[in-house]
């Protein structure tokens, strides 16, 4: 069995950084896509950006020009990079993997809190 593991999330300022990292454990698996989502209260779940093998990343409206996501396809990790942090992003956010046979595998969240 595989498990996706986030890690990183914090409580920080307006214009200030964090990183998230996201990792496997357990079984290896290849990956063809890894992402990551957020929530925040009272709302749907919303994609923060996703990297497909082979593809440009893929960003969404709010966070692009702050948010990088970079992976190490080597141990399968994944990289959220978030600059200029504002009170909005507040949310749980989650790491997705998506392996090459389709499987959707999900983190159980990290709690990202930017104070104004």
């Amino acid at each position: 069995q595989v498990q996706v593991v986030e890690s990183g999330g914090g409580l920080v300022q307006a214009g200030e950084s964090l990183r998230l990292s996201c990792g496997t454990s357990g079984r290896t698996v290849s990956i063809a896509a890894m992402g990551w989502y957020r929530q925040a209260p009272g709302k749907e779940r919303e994609l923060v950006a996703l990297l497909r093998t082979g593809a440009s990343a893929v960003y969404g409206d709010s966070v692009k020009g702050r948010f990088n996501i970079s992976r190490n396809k080597a141990y399968n990790t994944s990289y959220l990079q978030m600059n200029s942090l504002k009170p909005e992003d507040t949310a749980v956010y989650y790491c997705s993997m998506t392996t090459n046979f389709g499987a959707v595998l999900w983190g159980q969240g990290t709690q990202v809190t930017v104070s104004s």
